[in-house]
C-alpha cells in the first residue's frame, strides 16, 4: 500500500532556471487511428491533457498509408489547441514494411524536417525530441555527424534499443542523449520490479532515462507465426507508478494510449474499425478509460509534489470477468522468458491471477470494502492518499461492489461493474485475458 500526494506548485516556476522538467508521454500507435479526424485527435489530446499527460509519442511504421494523413491531423489538432500539449515521433523499426530509411521520401529525415518546427513539436532543452521502437540494425543512421543529424540538425535522441541489453549499450552511448527501456512487464508468475530500470539507468549513466509504465499486456492475436501471449498485469498499474518514485526517471512513457491488439490501451475506443479485427471480440465491452482517473495524482507525485488537497474519495478497479480456467486458452501462452520461442509450453493460466485489483484515493482514513455477488464483503483499512490491494475470486461469482466506509457510514459505492461469471461468455469459449476497468 502506497500513499501519494499530487498537484504541482506552479508558482515555483517563476523562480527556477529555464530547464526542462520531468515529462510524461503516452505512446500512440498511429496505425490504429485510421478513422481519426482532426476533431478525434483534438478529443484525445484534451483527454490526455486532463489526465496530466504532457505529450503523445507518435509511433509510426513504414508502409502504412494512414500515417501521413493521421500525423498531419494530429499536429493540426495539437497546434490548434495551443494548450501546451506536445507531440514527438517514435520511429518503429520492427513493424510495418521494415526499417525506416534515413533519407528520401517518407523517411526519418523527411518527417522530422516537416514537423520539428511545428509549435506543438516537443522540444527538450530547446532541441527536437525523437525516439524509436528498436532499430538496432540502423544505429549508425543516428550517429553524431551521421546521415540523419546532418540533414536535420540537433536532436535529443532517446531510442528504445532494449534488445541490446544493459551490457550491450556501451558502444552507442556517444550517439544518444537518453535511453528508453521497453522492459516494463514481468516474466512468468511474478510481479514486476524496478530492477531492470535501475540496471538500464546505471548502464546509460550520464544520459537521461525514460521509464515505461504499462497497465496490462494480452497479445490476443499473435503475429509473424508466433502464438498469442499474456503477461502478468494484475497489480502492475499501481506498482509501476510507485516504482517511478524509486527510479526517478527523467521521462515516463505510458504504453499505450491505443494499442487494442495488445490490450494495454488507456484511451477511448472511438471507432471499432480501429481495433484489429481478430482482437475485437476481446476488446468489445472492455473499457480501460478509468485507468486514467488517478493519473493526475500519480504524475504529480512523480514530478515532485508531496502535499496535495484530495477533493473527493475515489476508487478504480480492474479484473478479467471470468476465472481463467473457465474457458480455453485457445493458443494463448504465458510470457515467462525474454525469448518468445521458449514460451511455447508456458501455461497462460499459471501467469495471471484470478482476482480483483483495486485502488482507493481517500480524503481521510477509511475502510474499503469489496463484495462479489451475494458473498460477504471483505474490508481493508485505507489511509489518506492512494491505497492499493487485490482480492482473489476464491470461486465467487457475481457483480463486484466496491465501497468506501467511514465512521460506519458508506460514503461511496460502485454501480455498473461487470459481472464475474463462472465461465467464459465468449461464443468461442476462449478465455478473455483482457481487463475490464471501472471507477467511481
Amino acid at each position: 500500500m502506497v500513499a501519494f500526494f499530487p498537484y504541482l506548485i506552479a508558482a515555483l516556476a517563476l523562480f527556477l532556471p529555464a530547464v526542462s522538467a520531468k515529462t510524461v508521454f503516452a505512446h500512440v500507435v498511429v496505425g490504429n487511428t485510421a478513422a481519426h479526424t482532426q476533431d478525434t485527435w483534438a478529443t484525445d489530446i484534451s483527454l490526455a491533457k486532463a489526465a496530466g499527460i504532457d505529450a503523445f509519442i507518435l509511433n509510426i511504421a513504414t508502409g502504412d498509408s494512414n500515417v501521413p494523413t493521421q500525423v498531419s491531423n494530429a499536429f493540426a489538432a495539437a497546434d490548434a489547441a495551443n494548450n501546451g500539449f506536445k507531440l514527438a515521433f517514435s520511429f518503429d523499426y520492427a513493424g510495418g514494411a521494415g526499417a525506416w530509411p534515413a533519407t528520401g521520401d517518407s523517411s526519418v529525415v523527411s518527417y522530422l524536417n516537416q514537423y520539428k518546427s511545428h509549435p506543438s513539436y516537443f522540444l527538450y532543452n530547446n532541441i527536437p525530441f525523437v525516439s524509436t521502437f528498436e532499430g538496432t540494425g540502423n544505429v549508425g543512421d543516428w550517429a553524431q555527424g551521421g546521415t540523419i543529424r546532418s540533414a536535420v540538425g540537433d536532436l535529443y535522441f532517446v531510442p528504445d534499443w532494449t534488445s541490446l541489453g544493459p551490457g550491450g549499450i556501451g558502444a552507442d552511448l556517444n550517439n544518444i542523449e537518453g535511453f528508453f527501456s521497453w522492459d516494463m512487464w514481468p516474466l512468468g508468475a511474478t510481479n514486476k520490479t524496478d530492477d531492470s530500470d535501475l540496471a538500464w539507468k546505471s548502464a546509460v549513466s550520464g544520459k537521461t532515462y525514460m521509464m515505461g509504465v504499462s497497465p496490462w499486456f494480452f497479445h490476443s492475436t499473435g503475429s509473424a507465426g508466433q502464438p498469442a501471449w499474456v503477461w502478468r498485469g494484475d497489480d502492475l498499474w499501481a506498482d509501476r507508478w510507485a516504482q517511478t518514485l524509486q527510479v526517478n526517471p527523467d521521462f515516463v512513457q505510458i504504453v499505450t494510449w491505443n494499442d487494442f491488439g495488445e490490450a494495454h490501451y488507456i484511451g477511448p475506443i472511438h471507432d471499432s474499425s480501429e481495433i484489429p479485427s481478430a482482437s475485437q471480440v476481446y476488446v468489445n465491452n472492455m473499457p480501460h478509460d478509468s485507468w486514467r482517473d488517478f493519473l493526475p495524482y500519480y504524475i504529480a507525485q512523480y514530478k515532485g509534489d508531496t502535499s496535495p488537497p484530495i477533493p473527493r474519495d475515489q476508487m478504480q478497479y480492474w479484473y478479467h470477468t471470468a476465472p481463467v480456467a473457465g474457458g480455453s486458452t485457445c493458443g494463448v501462452n504465458g510470457y515467462s522468458n525474454s525469448d518468445p520461442a521458449a514460451d511455447q509450453g508456458t501455461s497462460a493460466n499459471a501467469v495471471v491471477e484470478d482476482a480483483v485489483f483495486f485502488s482507493a484515493l481517500l480524503t481521510a482514513d477509511a475502510e474499503v470494502q469489496v463484495q462479489i455477488g451475494s458473498h460477504p464483503p471483505v474490508s481493508y483499512s485505507g489511509v489518506r492518499g492512494i491505497n492499493h490491494w487485490s482480492q482473489p475470486f476464491n470461486g465467487q461469482i457475481g457483480v463486484p461492489v466496491f465501497s468506501v466506509v467511514r465512521n460506519g457510514q458508506t460514503v461511496k459505492s460502485s454501480t455498473g461493474t461487470a459481472e464475474i461469471t463462472a465461465s467464459s461468455t465468449l461464443s468461442s469459449g476462449c478465455t478473455n485475458y483482457n481487463a475490464w476497468v471501472g471507477s467511481f
